[in-house]
């Protein structure tokens, strides 16, 4: 069996390095000529100075800095550049055991674990690997610690920051990066921002952000909680992040967290940043459960954006970690993350983002009265979003929808039936738009999700067709 085996894991990594080619991403992610990163005026989006919209689509490369010498950095973030990622969430002391494990140059962040004495070794080659992703148009979230140097608790440790050297290690670390173009902060580390938790965290978003006034800040919550549940009025936190986590393959989540962050004043852009990785155990019970995949991947990202998230982080279990021979697995991580840099779910994210930006995209709202009221259980569920002159209705599973086509104000109306998992569209009817009407996906069935496109036959939109 084992030749078999070899034989078949060939095939796969054939088949994905021609899908690798098929329609990358063409020079550089992102464009930093158009200024620095702010919210947009009606306070739903990130966009650059010079009013171009940015779309945030991240990966969590949370080991980068600690695991990953120059040569593999090059690769990964290369690989993530021609699959259109604008975002590396990455953290400067690092989650795995980043205090006392020298990093691939051997190099520790901090002289006897003080953060007020940073290794100048250690952070060069930070300065290093932001620069090398700058070159590919690459913006990284820097989280400035992960949240077991404040809060332990099933991390490694140790806990290292109060308020006072938490507002002075912001103070530092601000002002090394405050003038490097494509940093987004990243407060927080997969931790709860209450309690005795919240004077530090509130320390070190202040500390950062008296001395860069450059960069946006969020801060990234423990499993199922947002930011906004402790920071929607601290004046450092721009916009809000959730983690809708590793637990539920449920709309639910979706309509508790996204969809309430949305609604919430102020108004801040929100978006899932941390959302069921690939490769991942379903609940932590692979045996049980299994693991989920692309059609996870895919249902995730559009039920996030079309409920009013701004942009999206995918996230792969063994590239978080940069798990590789000789490191012990965290969660069950079963693969080297440089063999699942091109699973098919981190190919799906680059049509989303050129779906989503082929059309006007600071008008964009969520919006279900789109979608005459129907029961569809939680895991199939129809969600819809509309801007000027369009609407996507996401399908993800091939349920049927009764759609009222007069809420989009045009005489006409082309359809498409979207393919998320390859970016083709077709357009298969022209329509009055005055109507309701019924429409059913192509195809049904779990994987088989679909985008319905209405867009205004009088507007020259720009989908691939």
């Amino acid at each position: 069996m084992k030749p078999i085996f070899i034989i078949f894991s060939l095939l796969l990594t054939t088949l994905n390095l021609l899908q690798s080619q098929e329609n990358p991403w063409e020079g550089a992610s992102a464009d930093f000529t158009h200024g620095k990163l702010k919210v947009s005026e009606n306070k739903r989006f990130l966009i650059f100075e010079d009013g171009t919209p940015f779309y945030y689509l991240g990966d969590t490369g949370w080991e980068l800095f600690h695991r990953l010498n120059k040569d593999e950095t090059e690769k990964y973030l290369e690989n993530r550049r021609s699959k259109g990622f604008t975002v590396i969430q990455a953290v400067a002391l690092a989650e795995l055991d980043g205090l006392n494990t020298p990093n691939a140059e051997g190099n520790r962040p901090l002289i006897d674990n003080d953060p007020l004495k940073p290794n100048e070794e250690y952070f060069a080659h930070v300065d290093w690997v932001i620069r090398k992703a700058k070159e590919k148009g690459i913006f990284i979230g820097l989280l400035p610690t992960w949240g077991d140097k404040i809060d332990k608790q099933f991390g490694k440790g140790p806990e290292i920051f109060n308020v006072e050297n938490g507002y002075k290690y912001g103070q530092w670390i601000g002002k090394r990066y405050k003038d490097f173009p494509n940093i987004i902060w990243i407060n927080g580390g997969d931790r709860d921002g209450g309690g005795k938790n919240q004077p530090v965290w509130e320390a070190l978003g202040e500390g950062i952000k008296s001395v860069d006034k450059n960069h946006l800040m969020t801060f990234h919550p423990w499993g199922e909680h947002s930011s906004s549940e402790w920071f929607q009025n601290s004046k450092w936190l721009d916009f809000n992040m959730c983690q809708t986590g590793h637990s539920q393959r449920s709309y639910s989540i979706y309509k508790r967290i996204i969809v309430r962050d949305y609604n919430l004043e102020p108004v801040k852009p929100c978006f899932d940043g941390e959302p069921r990785y690939e490769d991942h155990p379903v609940d932590w019970k692979p045996e049980q459960m299994g693991w989920f995949d692309e059609a996870d991947v895919r249902q995730a990202m559009y039920w996030n954006l079309f409920s009013g998230g701004a942009g999206h982080t995918y996230g792969c279990h063994p590239i978080w970690q940069m798990l590789a021979p000789g490191r012990t697995p965290a969660g069950f991580a079963r693969h080297n993350w440089y063999d699942v840099l091109d699973l098919p779910g981190a190919f799906d994210l680059i049509h989303a983002r050129r779906l989503m930006e082929s059309h006007p995209f600071l008008t964009r709202i969520p919006d279900q009265s789109l979608i005459v009221p129907s029961y569809y259980p939680e895991t199939d569920y129809v969600v819809a979003t509309r801007g000027d002159g369009y609407a996507f209705v996401y399908f993800p599973t091939g349920w049927p929808a009764e759609i009222r086509l007069d809420k989009l104000g045009a005489g006409t109306l082309n359809a498409y039936w979207f393919n998320p998992r390859n970016g083709e569209s077709k357009l298969f009817e022209t329509v009055s738009g005055t109507a309701i009407r019924r429409f059913t996906p192509p195809s049904k069935g779990r994987g088989n999700d679909w985008i319905l496109v209405l867009d205004d036959a009088s507007k020259n939109f720009k989908l691939n067709k």
